[in-house]
């Protein structure tokens, strides 16, 4: 048995008989080569878990671990978080290790924190260049978690005037990577202090985050 998959089946683990009785689990965020500062939104992600441990009974570990795309520890992890502005960079030996993964049963989330869409749709492209990021409609299994996003992604900070967006990359009917777009969901997870926005943006914000994750961790 692969190492990712014994990782996904404890996670199934986790969240069908509950905290107390599995084994905990990590999630990642994505470093990456180009100069783009793939460590933006330092306190998203423990925030995010913190909330999935909270709310659904997850049971991650509580900070999360850095894996960088060309590295086999990558496998370590069955939901890898990407953010940043700027330049992404995939070498072909990395863009072939993050394919392998994500067709192994991994997960990618990929968050544009503004400015990283121009660089993200070229360098995934040489991870699936049979593939093109796809919009996923609103009545996608994504959006209807434990919390329904009947109108697709919310939006937590406005930059160009343009509607949040969900784009997917789909393998053999699975979702291998969910592209989050004009929303800056990352931001909404960060410390409130941060960016002073109001709870309720906050909590939509932390809600797709989850449903994000339990998607990802319990899809087929």
């Amino acid at each position: 048995m692969n190492r990712l998959l014994l990782i996904f089946l404890l996670v199934l683990a986790s969240l069908t008989v509950g905290i107390a009785q599995a084994q905990s689990f990590k999630i990642a965020k994505l470093k990456y080569n180009g100069g783009g500062d793939w460590y933006a939104n330092k306190t998203s992600l423990p925030n995010l878990i913190r909330f999935c441990n909270q709310n659904l009974n997850m049971n991650m570990a509580p900070d999360e671990e850095v894996v960088e795309v060309g590295s086999p520890e990558l496998f370590s992890y069955p939901f890898v978080h990407m953010t940043g502005h700027g330049n992404v960079a995939f070498s072909a030996a990395e863009a072939q290790n993050l394919r392998t993964y994500l067709l192994s049963g991994g997960f990618l989330h990929i968050d544009d924190n503004y400015g990283l869409d121009q660089f993200i749709r070229k360098e995934m492209k040489k991870v699936f260049p049979e593939y093109e990021f796809v919009e996923l409609p609103f009545d996608h299994p994504i959006y209807k978690q434990k919390y329904a996003f009947p109108g697709g992604l919310p939006k937590i900070h406005e930059h160009d005037n343009k509607p949040p967006q969900g784009f997917g990359i789909i393998h053999e009917g699975r979702l291998v990577c969910f592209y989050t777009y004009e929303t800056d969901l990352g931001n909404g997870w960060e410390d409130q202090e941060i960016y002073n926005d109001p709870e309720p943006i906050r909590q939509q914000a932390l809600r797709m985050g989850a449903n994000i994750l339990t998607f990802a961790l319990t899809q087929e």
